[in-house]
């Protein structure tokens, strides 16, 4: 018969955490937690929609540095139980760990970009290739980073204290600063889409470099305070004096205890379905509910977080109430029921009508992954009691690597199985990175022609400021041609299959913009530009000072309009009549720009301008078929996966009196220890 769980809301409380050490502990949380789904979300996410790659390799090179974990996690783990140093077992990791982390988190987001590094490969598709590559080894430095800080870090939370109950107020500390900053994650991203980060006609992958800078400007000094502030109560008396463990004995040590196998497959299968809700749950606000507009979406996501947040914060007591009253395993249950509702309530609150509806399942599924994750670390920990009490070794580092080896596997299978279903549901990254290029010169225009407009209205276009416009655009013209050359050069791969004539359309296209960007360059040179009457005339613009920009915008809509009408002719092709619609709206884009090309009155061309800009949104809509497939996985497979968990946590038998008795004889013995240490 099962041992029943019982209360001890009466028992002593020993073992107590002072705040200091609460606080300084809690804020560990940030790299494992906030930083992990960050990079995790964000790689993913800006990737696919920022620079067009595949969903399912950028899924495929996530899974990379989880296979990687497999090997550095246990070896990271066994190194940090044998290390005898003046400083203790894990604080120097924390240190070395939660610099590098911040360092490589920056280099993550510094991809080599721009006209001159895609002219270093002869195809699209080697530069796309070069990207993934880059990705990739970058992700790996970063989290071999985060394991160095991680593993001893969450090993050293299972030492802090032998108290039951503290121990998860340890962990609750830690959850609930990691959960406070990774609302972050979709706030970095409404961030990284601001003008002020981007830059004109930027992406938000460009505005990520300078986010990630002012993270790391937080971090770093955060990793000597965990070095100088939090102790190792045991190392003196108990780790230091214990003998140097083999590393295969170790292992199996680990991976024969019965629990803890129960827990971390537990633990495993509802990260999975944990990744599914962060990575699909990011594009449905945007795709669904807003049809495209990522500055909407990330505005919601950014709402979402941060409610997130806010439920972890109130989470926490009731978790610390809860598992005291009703132990730790039936609190676990409790949480897994909690996020079965979460993903059942999204059939009704993914609505575009009613946006925000999408709170409802965030709050619920916070509370229960924060209860679920929390209890999980300090589970570990009661199975670490118990197996010092059978060998009379403390080996947290191999129990945290392993079970948070599995949690990461999880996430990353999670990661590479929702991109191939990315790819399923036929989710148009093509579409949306076409869109943005066309958007982005958009901007570039209308950005350019408000500065002149206001530049007028203050009386600020004198001669000088005229000259430094028409140089400015000289230069620009300049290195447009030089790229022209280059394009016309270069080896060009036509994946339009049901449009064989753009090859040549794009030829005609760039030897017209070559004719046309050398016009510009003899105006701009020589002296037909009349600073005299542009002052005369605040509604006259000299087309050539925008003619460049006209030009690109020309090339991103020939680009947009044919990709879209050869979606409309692909018999694979779901929703054919969706590309057709789009297609219309590049025609009338299209005749609007035409109409464009040489207006030299100022108000005319920002009215063209603006409703060629009304037309983006629409753009970037994916079809009915894709959004249905996107929130059936989305809901689906989390639920499934939290079923699967429930069913197995119930064969978990280490039981809260059990573990009351190993405390008791474990302080009993190492009262012991502690009178010969002295």
């Amino acid at each position: 018969m099962e041992e029943k769980e019982i209360t001890t809301s009466n028992a002593p409380k020993t073992d107590k955490i002072g705040f200091a050490q609460l606080a300084a502990y809690g804020a560990g949380g940030i790299i494992p937690i906030a930083l992990f789904n960050i990079a995790g979300i964000l790689v993913g996410l800006m990737g696919n929609i920022s620079l067009g790659l595949s969903a399912f390799w950028l899924g495929a090179i996530l899974i990379i540095p989880r296979l990687w974990d497999s090997f550095s996690d246990p070896i990271i783990g066994h190194f940090s139980d044998n290390t005898r140093s003046r400083w203790g077992r894990r604080r120097p990791f924390l240190l070395i760990g939660g610099i590098l982390s911040a360092l490589f988190f920056v280099l993550i987001w510094f991809i080599p970009k721009g006209e001159t590094v895609q002219q270093w490969f002869p195809t699209d598709s080697g530069y796309q290739a070069f990207q993934l590559v880059y990705i990739l080894v970058t992700l790996l430095l970063f989290f071999t980073a985060v394991n160095l800080f991680e593993i001893p870090h969450g090993a050293l939370g299972m030492e802090m204290t032998t108290d039951y109950h503290e121990r998860t107020r340890l962990f609750s500390a830690k959850s609930f600063v990691g959960n406070l900053f990774a609302m972050s994650t979709p706030w970095l991203f409404w961030l990284a889409n601001q003008k002020v980060f981007k830059g004109v006609g930027g992406t938000e992958m460009d505005g990520m470099r300078y986010v990630s800078l002012m993270i790391a400007a937080v971090l770093i000094p955060l990793s000597f305070w965990w070095f100088i502030k939090l102790r190792e109560p045991k190392f003196k008396y108990i780790a230091k004096k214990q003998e140097k463990t083999n590393f295969w004995k170790d292992m199996k040590m680990v991976i024969t205890n019965r629990n803890f196998v129960i827990l971390t497959i537990s633990v495993f299968t509802l990260a999975m379905g944990f990744n599914f809700v962060s990575l699909l749950g990011s594009y449905i606000p945007i795709f669904y509910v807003f049809g495209g507009d990522k500055v909407q979406g990330a505005y919601i996501l950014g709402l979402n977080g941060t409610l997130w947040a806010i439920v972890g914060v109130l989470a926490v007591f009731p978790l610390n109430i809860i598992s005291t009253k009703f132990g730790k395993r039936k609190t676990l249950m409790l949480a897994m029921i909690m996020m079965i509702l979460a993903q059942l309530s999204k059939i009704i609150c993914y609505n575009p009508h009613h946006p925000y509806l999408v709170f409802i399942p965030t709050a619920l599924l916070s509370a229960g992954m924060l209860f679920f994750f929390t209890l999980g670390s300090s589970m570990v920990g009661d199975i670490c009691d118990e197996e010092e009490l059978k060998t009379g070794k403390r080996t947290e580092g191999s129990y945290y690597a392993i079970f948070w080896w599995f949690i990461k596997l999880g996430t990353a299978l999670a990661s590479f199985v929702a991109g191939a279903l990315i790819v399923l549901t036929m989710f148009d990254q093509a579409q949306v990175t076409k869109v943005d290029k066309y958007e982005g010169t958009i901007e570039e225009i209308t950005t350019w022609t408000k500065n002149w407009k206001q530049s007028i209205k203050d009386n600020k276009l004198n001669s000088e400021a005229f000259k430094t416009l028409q140089s400015d655009a000289l230069t620009e013209a300049t290195a447009y041609k030089e790229l022209l050359k280059k394009e016309l050069d270069k080896k060009f791969e036509n994946t339009f299959e049901y449009i064989p004539e753009y090859t040549a359309q794009r030829e005609t296209a760039i030897k017209q913009n070559l004719i046309s960007v050398q016009n510009t360059i003899d105006v701009l040179s020589g002296e037909k530009l009349n600073v005299d009457t542009v002052l005369k005339n605040n509604q006259y613009l000299p087309v050539a000072l925008i003619q460049t920009k006209l030009n690109k915008l020309a090339t991103s809509i020939l680009e947009l309009k044919a990709y879209l009408k050869d979606k409309s002719l692909d018999p694979k092709t779901k929703n054919k009549e969706h590309y057709s619609e789009l297609n219309k709206k590049m025609e009338h884009v299209q005749i609007m720009l035409i109409s464009t090309l040489n207006i030299t009155n100022l108000s005319k061309l920002q009215a063209n301008v603006k409703s060629m800009e009304q037309q983006i949104v629409e753009l970037k809509k994916q079809t009915p078929y894709t959004l249905l497939m996107m929130r059936v996985v989305e809901i689906g497979l989390p639920i499934l996966l939290s079923i699967i968990a429930l069913f197995l946590i119930f064969r978990y038998t280490l039981t809260e009196k059990r573990s009351l008795e190993i405390k008791e004889l474990l302080k009993a013995r190492n009262a012991v220890l502690e009178t010969e240490h002295k």
